[in-house]
């Protein structure tokens, strides 16, 4: 038996499509049949070359954004049934034993494996997911669900880090998929949301889901009297850094969840002088994915999806790599 997949050809090269053997599950594995698999900017980053990991997995399929059911099942996992709903996220697992794993914050853990990254991911219609750490999907159409796998979870745990009250303000910095999650979820909050970004239509659609005032700039000038007592960021790029620093109150927080390699400056007198805490966030933890994957059961979370084709994936990464993507991509199965 085998399966299509799209298969790393080099870093910056088409994926190639090819068909392979459908993987088994070993012990504590389940085998997850996919319906959709999104496409998510850290797969551009690993596409091209700016993350590596230090052994490519075999295959080296990208993804990390998959929903579908449990085809089959390993030995010794008894909590999983042939056809349940499941997704497998960037968390293959973690080493368990670590701190940041003792305490609840396994996202954190420095020994994680990730499908897409150190195993086999999701740009193949099946997907091996460790059992403990597959994802429980509620019901709803699978290229809805998918993208909350990293993109909806990301929002939510940067959210979380930053700690919002009702009647705070939150300034939500890049409005592409994640960020348009994380607006609705801390209008959720009770809180009010600045949403700030280069494009209007993306403003556009952040005043629908829920933002009270936008911003269309990149300079590094707040323009508006209220300061925020959150800034998150969710743009790859470092143009946003100074924005934030001039937004943020102070006793504030600036929260950066978007993958940016470039270094900002940092002054230690502003921050001495401000009290501000700047801390980041990395994906989010298996109990904040079955919070939201409750919250996407009762009031589903809205995002603009383009389906696409298997054979469109690189069409997709070159776009999200280019800033021309409009949404979220989801490949369809």
């Amino acid at each position: 038996m085998t399966m299509r997949a799209a298969v790393m050809n080099g870093f910056g090269q088409p994926l190639r499509l090819t068909r392979l053997p459908i993987p088994k599950p070993g012990p504590d594995e389940i085998l997850i049949r996919l319906q959709a698999s999104g496409v998510c900017h850290s797969d551009v980053h690993v596409w091209q070359g700016d993350m590596r990991p230090g052994t490519d997995p075999d295959p080296f399929i990208l993804g990390h954004e998959g929903a579908g059911t449990v085809a089959a099942i390993g030995a010794g996992v008894t909590d999983w049934a042939i056809g349940d709903r499941a997704g497998a996220a960037w968390l293959h697992d973690t080493c368990g034993t670590c701190a940041p794993c003792r305490s609840g914050q396994e996202s954190f853990c420095q020994a994680q494996r990730a499908h897409g990254f150190n195993v086999p991911g999701t740009f193949a219609e099946y997907v091996v997911a460790k059992s403990a750490y597959a994802a429980r999907l509620p019901e709803g159409r699978a290229s809805d669900l998918a993208p909350l796998l990293c993109a909806g979870l990301t929002a939510y745990g940067a959210v979380a880090r930053a700690a919002l009250q009702p009647g705070e303000c939150c300034a939500i910095f890049g409005c592409g998929g994640l960020g348009l999650y994380a607006v609705q979820l801390a209008t959720r909050l009770g809180v009010q949301v600045i949403a700030v970004d280069t494009d209007p239509a993306k403003l556009e659609l952040a005043r629908r889901f829920g933002a009270t005032q936008t911003i269309t700039t990149s300079d590094n000038i707040w323009p508006l009297p209220d300061h925020p007592h959150a800034s998150i960021n969710f743009a790859p790029t470092p143009a946003t850094w100074g924005s934030m620093v001039a937004a943020t109150r102070p006793l504030g927080r600036i929260i950066a969840a978007a993958m940016v390699s470039s270094p900002v400056p940092l002054s230690q007198e502003w921050l001495a002088a401000t009290g501000i805490t700047v801390t980041g966030t990395s994906v989010g933890t298996r109990a904040q994915m079955a919070e939201l994957m409750a919250l996407q059961a009762t009031t589903p979370l809205r995002a603009q999806i383009t389906e696409i084709a298997l054979d469109d994936a690189t069409e997709a990464l070159t776009a999200l790599a280019q800033g021309r993507a409009t949404g979220r991509y989801c490949i369809t199965f």
